[in-house]
């Protein structure tokens, strides 16, 4: 079923999980999950990013809203009960009342716009922030259980891009922190850099008394090492393993992923800046070749960033073909206008980002090369990646490329378009006008109109900008304990509710 059908239908065949246990089965479930990347942070507006959501993000940090991924219910409620849009297009939140932060504070509309006015300050660089670009913001605290957020252009889906924002208590320091105070059912109680990371549950947590009562997360970047750990008992959860360990129907489950893992041009830089070279690039990549060998079986070509569930999601752009033979013509004629497509490029990709992440970057490297590119590949840790990959980009740089997944199940483009392509958007390594101006007309739509603006975006970007090497759509391979009552969805490579989790008798 390697179709884009597998997307379609994660909304119907995964079933939402339900706990019911008693205080005394969940006593003695604490559990061990075996993650392939060490969180090089803990802090709460970096949450967005995967190896940190996994850990804290709806565990010890909460948002105000959060999308159902399991069923059909869209936006939900967590630290904001209702919402509402005023005729001037603001929208008011009423939060929820009785809910204390771990370390014994009240929560309150106070902290909702700290938070977000944290994300936007100057003395951090605060991922979050990323999905806010160009929009202004007028938040006022009308009570303690009352805020409302006023935005230009008026956003729409304002309570789904909330989701993303965790909220901290006033007070917190500007700065990243290293322990963060959270209003979830769990705190942190140990992190030890290297080893493990501790999570217990609260006994005074506003919700449902979730039935993992400690989450122990250790750390392995070797794939058949993570699901062994479970195998033997070593480990109860390991979120991600590749499909060659996926052996045993008991304990093994594939999830549709919402990850597109791609090549990020910097197109400021020569020759990278010009389109021929960005289009020989895509065609120097035999794509079809890494499905079912590198790449799990199921996992789609992608044409945009952002998984074909996505509103405004455009089939009729296609993939590039592989024409190594039209690669090297394209590489011959900017050579002959002067462009220097001799120039060493370089490559960076994160370690043990994904499974196979280094073989399929050493074939394609090997690819460019055949072509006639001069590729250095370079494999750096999460923090070091995160310099390539982020603005501010370094001055007198050379042209680069940075191999990178980015992850998008909120099923809208919002969530992608600005921060990767939009003039200053954070990861953008172009100023187009006219991608600007969609992106800007795109984010203030609503219904049929916001679809076919996100979709003629896609197929701008695409086919004519060619912004970027557009790789894999990828599916997801877990193993879970027989112990636990537990099955991955869409979410789960960037986020892993631990209240999600029972623990079978």
């Amino acid at each position: 079923m390697k179709t884009s059908h597998l997307f379609g239908a994660f909304l119907c065949s995964v079933l939402a999980l339900g706990t019911g246990f008693s205080p005394a089965q969940a006593a003695s479930s604490d559990i061990k999950i075996v993650l392939p990347e060490e969180a090089d942070l803990l802090e709460p507006c970096m949450a967005t990013r995967s190896n940190i959501g996994r850990v804290i993000m709806e565990n010890v940090s909460e948002t105000l809203t959060e999308l159902d991924v399991r069923g059909k219910q869209g936006v939900m409620p967590r630290l904001a009960e209702k919402w509402e849009q005023t005729g001037d297009g603001t929208w008011r939140f009423h939060l929820r009342q009785g809910v204390t932060f771990s370390d014994g504070k009240a929560f309150g509309a106070k902290d909702v716009k700290y938070s977000f006015d944290r994300i936007f300050s100057d003395k951090n660089i605060c991922e979050s922030r990323r999905y806010f670009g160009g929009m202004k913001f007028d938040v006022k605290i009308v009570d303690d259980t009352t805020i409302d957020f006023k935005v230009d252009p008026v956003q729409p889906i304002l309570p789904l891009l909330l989701s993303l924002v965790t909220i901290v208590p006033e007070g917190t320091p500007l700065e990243f922190i290293r322990e963060p105070v959270g209003t979830g059912p769990y705190k942190l109680s140990n992190w030890t850099p290297g080893q493990q990371i501790v999570l217990d549950a609260r006994d005074d947590y506003w919700g449902k008394k979730p039935a993992v009562t400690k989450a122990t997360y250790l750390f392995r970047s070797d794939p058949a090492v993570r699901a062994a750990m479970v195998q033997t008992g070593e480990a109860d959860l390991a979120p991600s393993i590749s499909q060659v360990e996926a052996t045993n129907e008991k304990t093994d489950f594939s999830y549709l992923d919402s990850e597109t893992v791609y090549l990020r041009i910097d197109g400021n830089i020569a020759p990278l800046n010009d389109v021929r070279v960005r289009k020989a690039l895509n065609l120097a990549i035999d794509r079809e070749a890494f499905i079912g060998t590198l790449v799990p079986q199921d996992a789609v070509l992608a044409t945009a960033l952002v998984p074909p569930t996505t509103l405004g999601w455009n089939p009729d752009v296609k993939v590039f073909p592989y024409d190594p033979d039209e690669a090297k013509k394209l590489l011959d004629e900017a050579r002959a206008d002067g462009v220097a497509v001799d120039t060493p490029i370089t490559v960076v990709a994160r370690t043990a980002n994904f499974p196979n992440v280094t073989e399929i970057m050493e074939a394609i490297q090997a690819q460019l090369q055949d072509v006639g590119f001069k590729i250095d590949l370079r494999f750096v840790e999460v923090a070091e990646h995160e310099v390539y990959y982020s603005k501010p980009f370094k001055e007198g740089r050379g042209p680069q490329i940075v191999a990178a997944m980015h992850d998008n199940s909120k099923g809208d483009p919002s969530f992608t378009m600005f921060f990767k392509y939009d003039s200053k958007g954070t990861q953008s390594g172009y100023s187009d006008p006219k991608v600007d101006d969609l992106v800007s007309r795109a984010s203030a739509a609503t219904g049929d109109e916001r679809a076919k603006l996100w979709s003629e975006l896609i197929a701008y970007v695409h086919d004519d900008l060619v912004a970027d090497v557009l790789l894999f759509h990828m599916v997801g391979y877990s193993r879970v304990s027989e112990r636990l009552d537990f099955k991955p969805s869409i979410a789960t490579n960037s986020m892993l509710q631990l209240s999600e989790i029972g623990i079978k008798n």
